[in-house]
């Protein structure tokens, strides 16, 4: 290897790319889903705002397909679709949803702070990223941060919202990952587009069979529902499956670090919750081990005209 080629592999990549913008704006995004569905959950119900908020947004993705006149996938992108749909349009939603019944946003919120480990392992397993060492302790340094974190605020106790959310955790990592993936191959707002439509003939029959019945919903159910429909399960996907084509699957999962911290953020903001100095100490840390996984560049990394 000369000294160019060796050059070009150990050199840090930027703090701020193409991958890292999508994806921030992807978290950003998402940092909102959990006020946002403790806002609709009184009114609405679980099954509604995890599961039926699916269907607005299967129909905004229909919209985009049929305007753009996207290509259909073929039969293995619609076998890997499924993974995505089971994940993020089913999984995810559902369990989050459940948990959110019996704890608070600013819990789920620190629980759901290991989704980047995880995400970053299935990686290496399914996208055929190898970061180095760097990342990986950075990534550790973040786990452990977030799990602490945890403690200190008292959701160490295991609950059965505990494990709603890491049943949650593990689905969200698999549509990520695959989501990932397939964004590569038919973009980032294709894959969430065709994985909702995929999903429609589970998600309406059981949503109008279990769902319960409607408690004079105000503006600000409304208002938690739309959100929860046309951002955190469109618009939001589209930014952060685009991010993660462009920037690695692993590096880019690494974002949702600071997940936690926005949304604890927001629900002080939105929801009246205290934020404790313990808070502020676990973003700035947080913080620092985003920077440094952003600092890491992985093996392979695509190039951004793989992403259309």
């Amino acid at each position: 290897m000369s000294v160019k080629d060796s050059a070009t592999v150990t050199r840090p990549a930027p703090l701020l790319d193409a991958g890292v913008a999508w994806g921030s704006v992807g978290v950003l995004a998402f940092s909102l889903t959990f006020p946002a569905s403790v806002a609709a959950l009184p009114a609405f119900g679980a099954v509604t705002v995890g599961l039926g908020r699916a269907i607005p947004a299967a129909l905004l993705g229909a919209v985009c397909l049929l305007v753009a006149r996207a290509p259909r996938p073929t039969a293995h992108q619609w076998r890997r679709l499924v993974l995505v749909a089971v994940g993020v349009v089913v999984g995810f939603p559902l369990c989050s949803a459940l948990a959110l019944r019996d704890t608070t946003s600013a819990h789920s919120a620190v629980l759901v702070g290991l989704l980047p480990a995880a995400t970053a392992a299935l990686a290496v397993l399914r996208g055929g990223e190898r970061p180095r060492w760097p990342f990986w302790a950075a990534c550790a340094f973040g786990m452990v941060t977030v799990l602490v974190f945890a403690v200190v605020q008292g959701a160490g106790q295991v609950r059965v919202a505990d494990l709603w959310l890491l049943a949650a955790v593990g689905l969200a990592a698999l549509g990520y990952t695959e989501g990932g993936v397939l964004a590569r191959e038919l973009g980032g707002w294709q894959v969430i587009s065709w994985a909702l439509l995929l999903a429609l003939p589970v998600v309406v029959p059981v949503t109008l069979l279990t769902a319960q019945p409607w408690h004079a919903p105000d503006g600000n159910a409304w208002l938690g529902l739309a959100y929860v429909s046309a951002v955190s399960m469109f618009a939001g996907f589209y930014a952060w499956y685009r991010g993660l084509a462009l920037g690695g699957i692993a590096r880019i999962s690494q974002l949702q670090l600071l997940q936690p911290v926005l949304t604890l953020v927001w629900s002080a903001l939105l929801l009246s919750e205290h934020i404790s100095p313990a808070t502020a100490g676990a973003a700035v840390l947080v913080i620092g081990a985003v920077a440094v996984t952003q600092r890491t560049r992985n093996v392979p990394r695509p190039e951004p005209g793989d992403v259309t």
